[in-house]
């Protein structure tokens, strides 16, 4: 007798980037399983309409408000409903379903994740800034719901699968994985004076800009450390990062006993979507499937912190506090920004974030946010001193 599965009802926040093209994938390929009830976007009206209209969404929301009108002329006649505007996506978050995916890219999902959590929903999170910048108030707040946040990232997702909770004394530390990006073996100099072209030519991953350039300084990786002490409950001084230039081995859990527990899998962001997606349950997926077989080497080696400064950076604002790592998020997004416009060489990323972190102060009694809107105040603040120093920078 074969069991009838409930239908899961989700919510897509970031519906027009790679991880949204993952989750409706995933979604897609199981139409009897998962039900869209609302994909969302910043902007690219006609792209965020082909998108609901594909996956039969109720509801398309995009954040930029001058777009309505392109998204009701494209939706006129499906039924679909939609709006926009910043309100309007923390509206349509807070709706309750089975399961929202925080896919929106930077501090900007920061309030929309917010606002589902507080709403009592499930969050599958693939925006590692929410946690970055604000990780204590969202941890709290998981807690006084009673629903954990699934980890959607490639390496979060893989520690969480193979994390022991119930022994968790027994975790002596545990290591998150990088493909070294496009400048693994190039030298301190050449990295200074990459090129955007260079730099979003990574090896391995098909990533949206920002990411692929966070990867390629290897600040991914840092904030993934910082997002991993939230999620985890580590200690800074038991958060590893080993680059693994095959991209195959995406987590690992070292015990007390000399054992390390891994979890592998291809380079393919739907392994984890698909995973959060059916949690608790394992559910089949149109991923890739890995065949050991076919891989001629798996290899490792330590990162570099004097080619790559950004690593060492995150973990300096790890060490400090959430004032810190919600100030390195700020800088780094502006920066990031303005390598990509060709205002600053590569090299300028690193440098605008490291005066921002010096200038930025331990402030008075502060160890961890109250609230939200603090949050988003420091992550102001912070902003408006990258800028300071970019405007020294360029001019």
């Amino acid at each position: 007798m074969t069991l009838q599965r409930t239908v899961r009802t989700i919510t897509l926040l970031g519906a027009t980037g790679s991880v949204g093209a993952s989750v409706l994938s995933v979604t897609g390929s199981h139409p009897e399983r998962f039900q869209l009830h609302a994909v969302v976007a910043n902007r690219s009206a006609t792209k965020l309409a082909q998108i609901a209209i594909a996956a039969r969404a109720r509801i398309a929301v995009l954040a930029q408000s001058e777009e309505l009108p392109l998204l009701q002329d494209a939706l006129a006649g499906t039924g679909i409903a939609c709006d926009a505007g910043p309100q309007a996506v923390e509206d349509v978050a807070a709706h309750p379903v089975d399961l929202v995916v925080a896919a929106i890219v930077g501090a900007a999902g920061i309030r929309p994740t917010w606002a589902a959590l507080q709403a009592g929903n499930q969050i599958a999170l693939a925006n590692k800034e929410c946690l970055v910048s604000a990780g204590n108030l969202f941890m709290e707040e998981a807690r006084r719901q009673k629903k954990p946040i699934l980890p959607m990232d490639s390496e979060h997702n893989a520690i969480w699968q193979v994390l022991d909770a119930s022994n968790r004394s027994a975790v002596e530390a545990i290591t998150i994985t990088a493909s070294g990006g496009p400048f693994r073996t190039w030298s301190k100099e050449a990295i200074a004076s990459a090129t955007p072209e260079q730099a979003l030519n990574h090896p391995v991953w098909e990533m949206g800009a920002k990411i692929t350039i966070d990867s390629a300084s290897l600040m991914n990786k840092g904030l993934e450390l910082i997002e991993a002490k939230y999620l985890f409950g580590f200690g800074t001084q038991q958060l590893r990062v080993l680059v693994h230039p095959q991209s195959i081995v995406h987590g690992l859990v070292h015990y007390e006993d000399g054992s390390v527990l891994a979890q592998l899998g291809c380079a393919d962001m739907r392994v984890p979507v698909g995973y959060c997606l059916n949690w608790p349950e394992r559910g089949p997926s149109p991923a890739q499937k890995l065949d050991l077989s076919s891989i001629a080497a798996l290899t490792f080696e330590a990162p570099d912190p004097v080619r790559f400064p950004c690593l060492q950076l995150a973990y300096d604002a790890m060490a400090a506090g959430v004032w810190a790592t919600c100030a390195l998020n700020a800088a780094n997004e502006v920066a990031v920004a303005a390598f990509l416009d060709r205002k600053i060489p590569f090299g300028g990323i690193a440098h605008i974030v490291d005066k921002v972190l010096q200038d930025t102060g331990r402030q008075a009694g502060l160890t961890e946010f109250s609230n939200i809107d603090q949050a988003i105040e420091s992550d102001l603040v912070a902003r408006q001193r990258a800028n300071t120093y970019l405007e020294q920078m360029v001019s």
